[in-house]
């Protein structure tokens, strides 16, 4: 048995195939992944409204790679939601910001290799997060 917090075969299998500098997107239930993810592969966790969240599959994730960047959406307004301050704890840096729509385009580059739906439903619950190496 995994002795590891990630037991989802899917997203085991498609980090397994990640690299150094690959990125994971993890994305609330409102963001559109079909739309804004180009071709990268799209896994779809959310059972019910809420759950998972997106703290859950983060903390999941990290149980079993290294994290050296995290990016996320921030509101127009300048406001910046609680989530954020979840997921620099879980990781211990500081997130990287950008606009809606540049956002959307880093999510649709060619490195992101995965894109995850969770049942979240807080707005701006998304974070990209870029593969460290293991050895550094």
């Amino acid at each position: 048995m995994f002795k590891t917090k990630l037991t989802n075969p899917e997203i085991l299998s498609a980090l397994s195939m990640c690299g150094h500098g690959s990125k994971v997107l993890i994305s609330d239930s409102n963001y559109p992944l079909e739309q804004k993810t180009g071709n990268c592969k799209k896994i779809y966790v959310g059972v019910m409204p809420g759950l998972p969240t997106a703290t859950d599959v983060l903390k999941a994730i990290h149980s079993v790679v290294e994290i050296e960047k995290a990016e996320v959406m921030v509101p127009g307004d300048g406001s910046t939601p609680e989530i954020f301050a979840e997921f620099e704890e879980e990781l211990g840096m500081k997130l990287e910001g950008t606009g809606r729509y540049e956002y959307y385009d880093l999510c649709a580059s060619p490195d992101v290799y995965l894109a995850i739906q969770t049942g979240e439903q807080r707005t701006f619950s998304n974070i990209l997060i870029t593969i460290g190496c293991a050895w550094q």
